[in-house]
C-alpha cells in the first residue's frame, strides 16, 4: 500500500505506536519495506473479525469511516440508519456507494463497521463457511450488500451469516473457528462478532437499550457467548469471550483438533450432502442470468441509464459469470471504471486499473481478444471517451490491472509472536519467495533465526474454502501476482501471503467407516478394506474396531490418501451394503476447563414433524458443531467415539422414543470404552408418542421453543435413574407350533426403556409404520400422525384374535394364567400411548407402586381397540396381570411385537425379558419457577431463531 494509507491504518487500530527500537518503529527498514503495528484495542470490532481488525488500508473520503465511500443522497422513502437503527428524518442521508451502508450525518464519525470492500483484509483468522440449501429468511439482511433477503437466500450452517446467492463470492471467510488444525496456536478465545439480524427486542449489554432491528442490518452479537451490543458500545467490552450462559455445555475450540487440509467444512462438520448448495452456486462467480453488483435493477432501454456486463478476469470470462452495473448513458470512462470496481468490491486506486471492451461479435470464451481499452485516469483520447459518445459502448467489459514494474506486497507473520500485523515489502521482477522471506524476517526482527526454517505461504480466503499453498523458494512473486490478477481481481483481494515456520505438521486424519460385516477382527477388517478400496498399508491403520456395529476407525497418515479413501468409501458397497465414511475430530480432554461438562447432541431429522433439520442448524450455531451429530449420517456410535476420552459429559437426544432407545442401546455397548461410563441423557421429543419425554417433563413434543432455552433447561435438569431391559428373541423352539414350517429367525437381543407390546397394540404400530414407509412425505405433522393412528385403529375395532390362546406367560418362573385379552403390554414408565396411564392410580395390595427405577416391570392386558381408546381417554385403565423382574413369553404363532414404538412380526418361539444393568442416568427437566421481571445479566438475549419460512 502507498504510504498515505498508513495514517488511516493507525486510526483504525486505535493503538499506540511501537516502542523505539522495535522492528515496527521505523517507517522503512533497508529502504525496501515497512512494518505496520499489530491489532490494538481498536475502536470496536467489525463483523466476524475475531479479536479485532488488523488494518483498514482502503481509500475513503473519511478516515473514520472504516473504508466506506459515503456520499450524500436524497431519500425518497422511509430509511433507517445502519449504526443507530433510528429513522432518518429529513430528505438527506449518507450512503456508502460500495456496501449500501446508510447513516445519519451525526453518526458518520461513530461508524466503526468496516465496508464490505475492506472487510476481508480485517479478518484475523480466515475460516470458510458452510452454506446450506436456499431458503426463505424473513426479516433477514445480506451481510455483504446489506439489503433484505426477499428471494431465496443462503445461510451458513455454523454461524449466523446470511447472504444472497450472488453475494456469496464476496462474503468474508470469517466463520467461527471451531477447532485447532495445526496452523496456529491459541492464546485466549475472543468474541466472534456478527453484525445484524438480531431480534427486534435485543438489548445492548452495555447501555441496555435496544440494539436489534427488523428494518436494517444493525447491532452486533458474539457467535459464541451470545452477548449483544451496539457497534459503538462493543468497544468497551473485554475482547475475551467466556462462552456465556452455555459455557459448561460448549466444547471449546482449543480442545478440538482436526487436521482438515484437504477436506471441505461440510465434510469436517459431517453435514450431509442434502444440505449442500444447489448446482450453479460457484464460489468464484455469479450466475450471469441474474443481474448483480451495484446495479441490481435492469433498466428499460429508454431509460437515462444503461446496464453493462463486467467480468473481473479470465476465470469469470471463461465461465460467463459477470456482474451488472448501471451507469448514466453520458457517463465518462472514469465513472464507469469506478462503478465496475465497486461491483467487485475492489477498493484500490482506479488509476491502477482499466476496462477492456469485449466486442459483441467475439465469444466471451475467447480470452485472447483485446478490445478497446478505457484506462482509469488515462489522458488518451479513446480512454476519455465515455459511453455516451457517438460510438455505441459495448455491453460487456473486462476489468484488468495495469502492469507495474514493482508492487508493495503485505506479508503477514502467520502465527509468530511478533508485535506487528504485517510488513510491507516492495516486490520487483527479481523478487522471489526466498528473498521476500529474508526481507520479512529482517523487518520482523527474526533475522537471527535460520531463514531455511521459514517458508512463504499463499492463502486464498474463499468464502467456501480456505486454500493454502507453500511457494517454491525460486517462485518469482511479481509474475505470480500478475497471474492472480489476470485470473480474477477479486481473487487477488482475497489472497494473503504469510511467512511461517516450515515445521512439518504430522498428518493424522481419523476416518470412521461403517456398513462393514459384523464380528470381524481388526486384521480381517483391514484386509476387507484393502480389497474394497485399496488402502495403503504404510499410511492407513485400524485404530478402533466396533465389530458388533460393523464399524472401524482408520488412522490415515497422509492428507491425500485420507481424501481419496473418504471419497472412495462413500461410493463403495461391501456384501451389498453401502459404506459410510465420516471425518472425526480428536477431543483434547486434558485441555477442558475443570467445570466443563460438554453436551453431546444427537438429532434425528426424520422424527416427528421433521423439525430436526432446523434444530441441527440451531445447535451447530449455539454450540461447537463438532459436538452435534446427525443420526441419519452414521448413527450414534461416531459421537460416542469422539467423546470417549471426555471425563464428564451429558447427552441430548432429539427424536422420538425409538430414537432415544437407539442411542441408549449404543451407549450400553460403548459404556466400557468411555471415560465417563454413565453420562446423563436428556430428551427433546420430536416423535409422535414421546412417552419417555413426558415422564421426564420434556413435554409432549417439540413445538418450536427457543433452542437456547432448551439447552439452558438441559443444564439445569436433575439426574434420575431408569431401568433398562433386555429382550431375547429366540425362535428356534417353535416345533410345537402349528406353522412350524415357517422360516425361523436367528436369536437376537433388543433393549427396552419404555414398554413392550404384544398383539393388537403392536399390530396398530406396525400398520402405521408401513403406511409411513410407503409415503414418508405425508408424515410431517404430529397431528396428522395421530390421525393415521386413529384411522388404523378404527379399521381394527371389530378385530378379534384371542391373544391369550396364542401365548404363554411365565413371571419369575411361575406360570400366569391370562384373561381374555387382545394385547399384552410390559411397561417400565408411567406413560403409554402418548401419555396414557395404563397401570392406573388405584392402590392394590398385590403390587408395589410402580417406579421407573425399581427393577420391576408391570404387565397389563387390553381387550381390544375400544379398550385402548378408553385408556387413552382416561376413562379406564388396563387389566393388571403381574409385576416382576424376569419374564418368559412363549409365542405359539407369528405375532406382532413392538418395543418402544418399533414394530415387527415375531416368529413363533420364546421372548425372555430381564433387567440389564447398570441403570441409565436420565435428565429430568426441573419444574418451571415463576420468572421475575427482567432477565439475568448473564443470560443470552436470544437463541438462534428458526426462520419462519424455513420450517414446515
Amino acid at each position: 500500500m502507498a504510504a498515505a494509507a498508513e495514517p488511516r491504518a493507525r486510526a483504525w487500530l486505535g493503538g499506540s505506536s511501537p516502542r523505539p527500537g522495535s522492528p515496527a518503529s521505523s517507517p522503512e527498514l533497508g529502504g525496501r519495506g515497512r512494518a505496520r503495528p499489530g491489532p490494538g484495542p481498536g475502536p470496536g470490532p467489525g463483523p466476524g473479525s475475531g479479536s479485532g481488525p488488523e488494518r483498514a488500508g482502503a481509500r475513503t473520503p473519511d478516515p473514520a469511516a472504516s473504508g466506506h465511500s459515503f456520499r450524500k443522497v436524497t431519500l425518497t422513502k422511509p430509511t433507517f440508519c445502519h449504526l443507530c437503527s433510528d429513522f432518518i428524518w429529513g430528505l438527506a442521508g449518507f450512503l456508502c456507494d460500495v456496501c449500501n451502508f446508510m447513516s445519519h450525518e451525526k453518526c458518520l464519525k461513530h461508524v466503526k463497521t468496516p465496508c464490505t470492500g475492506v472487510a476481508p483484509s480485517l479478518v484475523r483468522v480466515p475460516v470458510a463457511h458452510c452454506f446450506g440449501p436456499r431458503g426463505f429468511y424473513k426479516r433477514k439482511f445480506c451481510a455483504v450488500c446489506r439489503k433484505a433477503l426477499e428471494a431465496p437466500a443462503l445461510r451458513c450452517e455454523v454461524c449466523e451469516l446470511h447472504v444472497h446467492p450472488d453475494c456469496v463470492p464476496f462474503a468474508c471467510s470469517d466463520c467461527r473457528q471451531c477447532h485447532w488444525d495445526g496452523h496456529r496456536d491459541h492464546d485466549t478465545h475472543h468474541h466472534h462478532w456478527r453484525e445484524g439480524n438480531l431480534p427486534s427486542g435485543a438489548r445492548c449489554e452495555v447501555c441496555r437499550k435496544t440494539c436489534g432491528s427488523s428494518d436494517v442490518l444493525a447491532g452486533l452479537r458474539c457467535e459464541w457467548c451470545g452477548v449483544q451490543a451496539h457497534s459503538v458500545c462493543s468497544a468497551v467490552l473485554a475482547p475475551e469471550c467466556t462462552f456465556g450462559r452455555l459455557r459448561t455445555l460448549v466444547l471449546p475450540p482449543v480442545c478440538v483438533r482436526l487436521l482438515s487440509r484437504n477436506f471441505s467444512k461440510m465434510h469436517c462438520f459431517r453435514i450431509s450432502e442434502s444440505a449442500a448448495p444447489e448446482q450453479g452456486e460457484g464460489d468464484d462467480g455469479v450466475d450471469g442470468s441474474a443481474p448483480a453488483g451495484l446495479g441490481r435493477e435492469v433498466l428499460a432501454p429508454e431509460s437515462s441509464k444503461q446496464t453493462l456486463k463486467i467480468f473481473d478476469g479470465n476465470d469469470t470470462l471463461q465461465r460467463n459469470h459477470f456482474r451488472v452495473i448501471s451507469v448514466p448513458r453520458q457517463a465518462r470512462s472514469q465513472e464507469m471504471l469506478e462503478a465496475a470496481l465497486r461491483a467487485y468490491y475492489v477498493m484500490e486506486d482506479p488509476c491502477d486499473f482499466e476496462l477492456q471492451a469485449l466486442p459483441a461479435s467475439v465469444p466471451t470464451m475467447d480470452m485472447g481478444t483485446r478490445g478497446r481499452t478505457w484506462a482509469g485516469g488515462s489522458a488518451e483520447e479513446e480512454g476519455s471517451r465515455g459511453p455516451g459518445s457517438r460510438e455505441a459502448a459495448p455491453e460487456a467489459w473486462i476489468l484488468r490491472a495495469l502492469p507495474h514494474t514493482q508492487e508493495d506486497l503485505k506479508i503477514y507473520p502467520a502465527w509468530l509472536k511478533v508485535g506487528v500485523a504485517y510488513v510491507s515489502i516492495r516486490v520487483t521482477p527479481r523478487s522471489t519467495a526466498r528473498t521476500v522471506v529474508l526481507e520479512a524476517l529482517l523487518l520482523l526482527g527474526r533475522q537471527a533465526e535460520g531463514p531455511e526454517s521459514f517458508q512463504l505461504e499463499e492463502v486464498l480466503m474463499g468464502s467456501r474454502q480456505v486454500q493454502r499453498t507453500v511457494l517454491e523458494d525460486e517462485e518469482p512473486l511479481l509474475a505470480r501476482l500478475r497471474d492472480i490478477r489476470q485470473t480474477s481481481l477479486r481473487q487477488m483481494t482475497q489472497t494473503r501471503f504469510y511467512v511461517a515456520e516450515s515445521r512439518a505438521v504430522a498428518p493424522r486424519v481419523s476416518l470412521y467407516v461403517a456398513g462393514l460385516p459384523f464380528g470381524l477382527s481388526a486384521q480381517e477388517y483391514g484386509s476387507l478394506l484393502d480389497e474394497a478400496v485399496a488402502t495403503k498399508a504404510g499410511l492407513v491403520s485400524v485404530s478402533h474396531v466396533y465389530s458388533s456395529q460393523g464399524a472401524v476407525v482408520l488412522d490415515v497418515a497422509c492428507f491425500a490418501e485420507a481424501e481419496r479413501l473418504y471419497m472412495l468409501v462413500r461410493d463403495t458397497a461391501v456384501h451389498g451394503r453401502p459404506l459410510t465414511a465420516l471425518v472425526l475430530p480428536d477431543v483434547l480432554h486434558t485441555k477442558l476447563p475443570p467445570d466443563s461438562c460438554p453436551l453431546l447432541v444427537f438429532v434425528n431429522p426424520k422424527s416427528g414433524g421433521l423439525k430436526g433439520r432446523d434444530l441441527l442448524c440451531s445447535f451447530r450455531k449455539l454450540l461447537n458443531p463438532h459436538q452435534v451429530f446427525e443420526l441419519t449420517n452414521g448413527g450414534p456410535l461416531p459421537g460416542f467415539h469422539v467423546f470417549s476420552q471426555v471425563p464428564c459429559f451429558r447427552v441430548l437426544v432429539c427424536g422420538g422414543d425409538g430414537t432415544v432407545g437407539w442411542v441408549l442401546a449404543a451407549l450400553e455397548e460403548m459404556r466400557h470404552r468411555l471415560a465417563c461410563p454413565e453420562p446423563s441423557v436428556a430428551i427433546l421429543p420430536l416423535g409422535t408418542g414421546n412417552d419417555l419425554g413426558r415422564v421426564l417433563r420434556w413435554g409432549a413434543g417439540y413445538s418450536g421453543e427457543d433452542p437456547f432455552s432448551v439447552l439452558v433447561s438441559v443444564d439445569e435438569a436433575d439426574a434420575v435413574l431408569m431401568d433398562r431391559w433386555t429382550i431375547l428373541l429366540d425362535a428356534h423352539e417353535a416345533g410345537a407350533a402349528e406353522d412350524s414350517m415357517a422360516d425361523v429367525e436367528p436369536p437376537k437381543i433388543v433393549q427396552m426403556s419404555n414398554y413392550c407390546g404384544i398383539g393388537i397394540d403392536a399390530e396398530l404400530s406396525l400398520d402405521f409404520h408401513q403406511a409411513r414407509e410407503e409415503e414418508p412425505g405425508k408424515f410431517t405433522s404430529r397431528f396428522h400422525n395421530k390421525g393415521v393412528y386413529v384411522r388404523v385403529g378404527l379399521q381394527k375395532i371389530s378385530h378379534s384374535r384371542g391373544l391369550h390362546k396364542e401365548i404363554r406367560l411365565q413371571v419369575e418362573q411361575q406360570e400366569v394364567e391370562l384373561p381374555s385379552i387382545e394385547g399384552l403390554i410390559f411397561i417400565n414408565i408411567p406413560s403409554w400411548g402418548s401419555g396414557a396411564d395404563l397401570w392406573g392410580s388405584d392402590s392394590d395390595s398385590r403390587f408395589e407402586k410402580p417406579r421407573m427405577d425399581d427393577g420391576l416391570l408391570e404387565v397389563v392386558g387390553v381387550t381390544g381397540v375400544m379398550h385402548m381408546g378408553q385408556v387413552q381417554g382416561g376413562l379406564r385403565s388396563g387389566i393388571r396381570i403381574a409385576q416382576g423382574s424376569y419374564f418368559r413369553v412363549t409365542l405359539l404363532k407369528a405375532t406382532p411385537v413392538q418395543v418402544d414404538g418399533e414394530p415387527w412380526v415375531q416368529a413363533p418361539g420364546h421372548m425372555i425379558i430381564s433387567a440389564v444393568g447398570p441403570k441409565v442416568h436420565m435428565l429430568r427437566k426441573t419444574k418451571q419457577k415463576p420468572r421475575k421481571a427482567g432477565t439475568p445479566k448473564d443470560a443470552r438475549a436470544d437463541g438462534v431463531p428458526i426462520p419462519e419460512g424455513d420450517s414446515k
